[in-house]
């Protein structure tokens, strides 16, 4: 029963394929920053700007906290395609519930650490004096959800490594939906104010989390749950390790890079805050469209990777890089063109959209060549290699942020928030022309490694 939401992606045509396993996932992602914007626009509207700005200030630093654990989910996205692939059964058994167990670890570990860290976190983050206190509110109260996000992020990782996004949307929607009846209740009725959000935030963590591994524990195929079966395998965690903790790393320092740049942003005070977190939330939709095709071609190329079908590599490199390319230009152009309508919805400040156009006039015009970016990431990764993406992506695009915000950044005449904002397409596009000479020496090597796999040319009778 559980096949029909599984996908062959070693045969038939790559694009329709591909449409078929991101829209679901496109569809997924943009309800889940929904209801994450729900968070921001009833604070912002019901509480004020300093409650939308304490909310949206804590973004980075979650991200920061997350990505070392969820870069993991790539490494189990990775070992799960290529035994599902290669028709390894006792491989992806062992993975499932490595996976399920390490994502409740990590969990716990998270929401310690964040518990503990919050109020020396944001004041490091330079928080306003307003924004302080609901800003470690908050971080502490979303914390608390994160071994269920963990369980749900690593679950949904095993799902689309066998080519089912519909299950994960299906989930997505229902704790959506609670999340935005609860964030009403709590902020409109019993004025609970960021604590509100937050602890709908973890509610609808909880319920997302329990449907996975409904989910898994139901499935009759081979990634099928066993609760009773949950334990590390040593060999199967070092597989995940080895592709999902550059992964993480290089997420951890994005997140890193992003921390300094929202210090920067807090220079300038509240209302370019509230402006630079209703912008984000807004853009993050943009990437989301786009991130759908990053994970594409970790699937695709994962399980073509499996099946020894080298040959279909760059047809799955070609489409998705297609496919992101329209997607960010169409969805980050008209993201821009609708900004100041979009930005009233978290604020009628007029300055705070003011703001926000800022942001949006420099990320969301050039937001394709980071959709580019991660695509080529995705290959690689898909490819089975780690490492390199990951020492890249740091030196081109974390590097580089943070040198411009440390040289260009100081300079009195550049002292301005374009500035920081300018950062993202720079290093995108030179991260992105680095990755593709990587593809490019990784590609020559693979065809020498393997040469049966790839169809001999004929000759032309003449």
């Amino acid at each position: 029963m559980s096949k029909k939401y599984q996908m062959d992606m070693c045969s038939g045509p790559v694009l329709k394929k591909m449409l078929l396993f991101s829209l679901p996932l496109m569809a997924s992602g943009v309800l889940q920053l929904l209801f994450n914007a729900a968070d921001v626009i009833v604070v912002g509207r019901f509480a004020g700007d300093n409650s939308m700005g304490a909310v949206g200030s804590t973004s980075s630093l979650i991200n920061l906290f997350t990505n070392l654990f969820v870069g993991l989910s790539v490494g189990i996205n990775v070992i799960v395609a290529k035994s599902h692939g290669a028709g390894d059964h006792q491989n992806l058994h062992d993975s499932v519930h490595t996976a399920m167990t390490v994502s409740v670890i990590s969990g716990v570990i998270l929401a310690v650490l964040g518990f503990i860290l919050a109020p020396e976190l944001m004041e490091m983050m330079n928080a306003t004096e307003a924004q302080l206190p609901l800003a470690v509110l908050y971080l502490r109260i979303y914390f608390l959800g994160m071994p269920a996000s963990m369980v749900y992020n690593f679950g949904a990782a095993i799902l689309r490594a066998v080519g089912d996004t519909k299950r994960p949307l299906y989930f997505l929607t229902t704790a959506g939906v609670v999340n935005v009846i609860l964030n009403l209740i709590f902020v409109i009725l019993l004025k609970m104010d960021v604590a509100g959000v937050a602890l709908a935030t973890v509610i609808s963590q909880l319920i997302s989390a329990g449907l996975i591994v409904l989910c898994l524990v139901k499935d009759d195929t081979a990634i099928h749950l066993n609760l009773k079966e949950l334990k590390v395998k040593s060999k199967i965690l070092l597989s995940f390790f080895r592709i999902g903790l550059p992964a993480g790393f290089q997420g951890v320092i994005f997140s890193l890079s992003n921390v300094v740049i929202q210090s920067s942003v807090n220079l300038f005070g509240d209302t370019v805050i509230s402006g630079n977190s209703a912008a984000a939330s807004i853009e993050g939709f943009v990437y989301m469209a786009m991130n759908t095709f990053y994970q594409a071609a970790i699937s695709f190329a994962g399980q073509n990777v499996g099946a020894g079908k080298y040959d279909r590599i760059p047809k799955i490199m070609s489409n998705a890089l297609l496919c992101v390319t329209v997607t960010g230009l169409a969805v980050g152009w008209a993201a821009f063109l609708l900004g100041r309508p979009l930005l009233g919805i978290y604020s009628e400040t007029s300055e705070v959209v003011d703001a926000g156009m800022v942001r949006m006039s420099v990320i969301c015009t050039t937001y394709a060549i980071c959709g580019m970016m991660d695509v080529m990431v995705g290959m690689l990764r898909g490819l089975g290699y780690a490492i390199m993406p990951m020492i890249v992506s740091l030196l081109g695009a974390c590097g580089l942020r943070i040198l411009w915000i440390a040289t260009i950044f100081q300079i009195p005449d550049y002292h301005i928030v374009n500035t920081i904002y300018l950062s993202y397409p720079i290093s995108w596009a030179i991260t992105l022309l680095a990755h593709i000479t990587c593809f490019a020496v990784i590609w020559h090597k693979i065809k020498k490694q393997h040469p049966d796999c790839f169809p001999k040319k004929t000759k032309r009778a003449v």
